[in-house]
């Protein structure tokens, strides 16, 4: 009897544990970033060294848009679209990426600067690889709506690819 109870026991054990990794393997990305305000974090972090980038600062057009977009609310719009395409509540009411960008001219280089300062704050706020590549998958679809100029072509020659990797 006293077996018996152990075994039982033993095999509750299991079917538990069992059930909370088939749980955690079900939860979206959003649940998986520690929601929103972990992501609000990273996103507050990945703005501000935007803001620094040379590569990025260089370009007239980014510039502009920086002194008329207030900042925080960059971040909000940027958290709000993070949140909801990685599966949060949160829904993104801002323009679509193609005509947010239409103006900015974009280049493959600075798209380059852009996911690299990306992946930097990921791996600052220690995000496991497996959620940087489901995220940097998430973000590289946006590409082909934001870049939209080669170097020294600032008259819109599309550019194709769909990684955020540097």
């Amino acid at each position: 009897m006293k077996h018996r109870v152990t075994a039982i026991l033993a095999a509750v054990v299991l079917l538990n544990a069992v059930a909370v990794r088939a749980a955690e393997e079900k939860k979206s990305l959003y649940d998986r970033l520690g929601g929103v305000y972990a992501i609000a974090t990273v996103v507050d972090a990945f703005i501000e060294k935007l803001l620094v980038n040379d590569t990025l600062n260089a370009n007239p057009a980014i510039s502009e848009a920086r002194a008329r977009i207030p900042k925080a609310g960059l971040k909000f719009q940027v958290t709000a679209l993070v949140c909801q395409v990685t599966g949060g509540p949160q829904m993104y009411a801002g323009r679509s990426m193609k005509e947010a960008h239409r103006n900015l001219h974009i280049t493959e280089r600075e798209w380059d600067a852009m996911a690299k300062d990306f992946v930097a704050v990921l791996d600052q706020f220690k995000v496991p690889k497996a959620e940087q590549t489901e995220l940097l998958t998430i973000v590289g679809t946006t590409k082909g709506d934001i870049v939209v100029a080669r170097q020294g072509d600032l008259n819109g020659g599309q550019q194709s690819g769909s990684t955020a990797r540097p």
